[in-house]
C-alpha cells in the first residue's frame, strides 16, 4: 500500500537491507548451507509460493490489488520485516491490533510502499481487493514472516507462464 511509506521509512531506518537470505542473521538454514529463497506471486491464481533451492516450501492463497490499485509486477526484494506494525494514511493512524488493516506483519517490498502483510479482512483473501500489496491472512504471515529475510527475491506476476502453472496446478 502506498499509504505506508511511513513504516517503512521508519523500519528501513532499523532493519538491514539487501542482506543475502542465506547470510541472515539467525537464519536456521545456513547450518545446512546457503538457501536461495524467492517468492514467487502469480496475480491471476491469487497465490504465493515460497521455492527455496527450488524446492517448494509454502504455498499459500492471497489477496491482490484491484482494478483500481492493481499490485507491481516485477522483480523485487525483501527490504524490511516489521511485526506488529502500524497503520499510516493521511489523517488516520491504526496501532497494533484486532482493527489493523495491514494485521500482524508487514514485509516490505523494494518497490516503494509496496508489501506483503496481513489483513484484518480475511474474507478478502482469494480476491482482487487489495490497494496493490500482496495480502495473506495473519496466520499465513506469520509463518511467511518466520522464513523471509531482507535480500530475498519476490516476484510478482500478471500472466501465467509455465513456471506459474505448474507451481499452483490445482
Amino acid at each position: 500500500m502506498r499509504i505506508l511509506m511511513a513504516v517503512l521509512a521508519l523500519a528501513t531506518t532499523s532493519m538491514a537491507v539487501g542482506v543475502p537470505s542465506a547470510m541472515a542473521a539467525g537464519d536456521p538454514a545456513t547450518t545446512a548451507g546457503p538457501v536461495l529463497r524467492r517468492i514467487v506471486v502469480s496475480i491471476p491464481d491469487r497465490r504465493l509460493a515460497v521455492i527455496e533451492n527450488d524446492r517448494i516450501v509454502s504455498l499459500y492463497q492471497v489477496a491482490v490489488g484491484a482494478a483500481v490499485s492493481p499490485s507491481p509486477v516485477g522483480t523485487f526484494t525483501i527490504v524490511n520485516r516489521v511485526s506488529n506494525p502500524t497503520y499510516y494514511h493521511p489523517g488516520k493512524v491504526i496501532g497494533p491490533g484486532a482493527a489493523n488493516p495491514i494485521g500482524t506483519r508487514w514485509i516490505g517490498l523494494s518497490e516503494k510502499g509496496f508489501g506483503i502483510h496481513g489483513t484484518d479482512d480475511p474474507g478478502s483473501i482469494g480476491f482482487a481487493r487489495s490497494h496493490g500489496c500482496i495480502r495473506l491472512r495473519n496466520r499465513d504471515v506469520e509463518k511467511l514472516f518466520e522464513r523471509v529475510r531482507p535480500g530475498d527475491v519476490v516476484e510478482i506476476q500478471a500472466e501465467r507462464t509455465p513456471e506459474t502453472t505448474k507451481l499452483f496446478e490445482k
